[in-house]
């Protein structure tokens, strides 16, 4: 085995880089929530984001045409469906990233915009729509001023596209508040998550020796997910074409210049990790192509949004989870195998729902039973994993 990509390995396996993707040399490799931070708060928070993803789920289950057991008929359900993105990418995915840049930057002030965002989610469920989205803007503006701070204590090229990144959730929550089509919002939406982690991939290539070109040509294709995104909100013909062109250069340079390339060929949660992090890169280039042949008039609607939503942002979420919980929850995880059961059901299951969906409309809702299915087993091997942990008495993330 290459002794530089194991080296890589171990940096990646023990976070020295924060969830963010940034590193504050006045700080530790692996921070902690702020001393102020209220023991009811955190609870609290997990309870409400908890609450968006089961939500979410259920509100998306029934736009496939499944409907869970003891739900049909309830208000909540129908509203959870018409808010399925605003709930899962909004008030679960940014509650999720605000927390850990809150926790990263140890200000107090800074979980304004997780609780924001978790306390606008409860809004949609409860059919307080005008509040709902006013405090998804109220939330992604305290989380540019967030990001903003992330910038003047360490101005580099990541931490500035975490600050785009916020931006763009700012301007996708502002035209929900407007009451604009999903159309022109879920591209911002969707900008937000793939600058947060094309900022954090960019930070980690740092363990590598960077081409010239590689900085430079991600800004072009950032550049152009952006023009995309603000083509679609403002109804220009074919800005899927162009938004979908981004997501598949996109994907062409994190499979070119990610450190995953290396740390596949590694052991343990790096390779777990690595393994996630390029079966994402595949469904992202799949996002791309959908996208831009649903712009052309083909149905692929659901190819486009579930590849880039389940496919890419759930793997990454995958890999993520077991480095950015012992940091941002206090809860040790005991690597192991069993980590690969709900990555390898996610994946299959996204190929029932939307290559055998294509021919056969129950397949999409098979499918898309079985994408709840692998995020409800991954929950319970993170849980199994930190039960694991405690009982061995080991440290955060070991591995077998």
């Amino acid at each position: 085995m290459d002794c530089r990509a194991d080296e890589r390995a171990r940096q990646e396996l023990h976070g020295l880089v924060n969830a963010d993707g940034w590193r504050s040399p006045r700080r530790s490799a692996r921070p902690t929530a702020p001393a102020g931070a209220s023991a009811v708060a955190r609870p609290l928070l997990i309870g409400l984001v908890a609450v968006a993803l089961v939500a979410g789920v259920a509100g998306g289950l029934l736009r496939a045409g499944v409907v869970l057991p003891s739900t049909q008929g309830a208000e909540w359900l129908g509203r959870a469906a018409l808010d399925h993105a605003a709930l899962m990418i909004g008030a679960f995915l940014g509650t999720v990233v605000g927390v850990e840049r809150a926790v990263a930057l140890k200000l107090r002030a800074a979980f304004a915009a997780p609780f924001a965002s978790a306390l606008g989610g409860v809004c949609l469920l409860l059919g307080f729509d005008a509040a709902g989205a006013a405090l998804g803007v109220v939330a992604a503006a305290a989380f540019s001023l967030a990001s903003a701070v992330v910038v003047s204590r360490q101005r580099a090229p990541h931490t500035v596209l975490l600050l785009v990144g916020a931006l763009a959730w700012l301007v996708g929550n502002a035209l929900f508040a407007a009451g604009r089509s999903s159309a022109a919002v879920l591209p911002w939406w969707f900008a937000f998550l793939l600058l947060t982690i094309a900022a954090e991939r960019l930070e980690m290539t740092r363990l590598m020796r960077r081409r010239p070109e590689a900085e430079v040509s991600l800004v072009f294709v950032l550049a152009l997910l952006l023009a995309g995104a603000a083509a679609s909100s403002a109804a220009i013909a074919r800005a899927g074409v162009l938004f979908g062109a981004a997501l598949t250069l996109l994907a062409l340079w994190l499979a070119v210049y990610d450190i995953a390339r290396r740390t596949v060929h590694a052991d343990g949660l790096a390779r777990y990790m690595a393994v996630c992090l390029l079966a994402g890169y595949a469904w992202l280039g799949v996002a791309g192509v959908a996208w831009a042949a649903t712009d052309l008039g083909l149905p692929l609607r659901d190819s486009a949004l579930h590849a880039l939503g389940l496919g890419f942002i759930v793997s990454m979420m995958m890999a993520h989870a077991p480095v950015i919980l012992p940091a941002v929850a206090r809860v040790k995880l005991h690597f192991g195998g069993w980590f690969y059961l709900p990555l390898a059901l996610l994946h299959g299951s996204l190929l029932v729902r939307l290559a055998g969906g294509y021919a056969d409309p129950r397949w999409r809702a098979d499918g898309a039973a079985l994408n709840a299915l692998a995020l409800a087993l991954f929950g319970a091997v993170v849980v199994g994993s930190a039960v694991a942990a405690r009982r061995r008495g080991g440290s955060a993330v070991a591995s077998n």
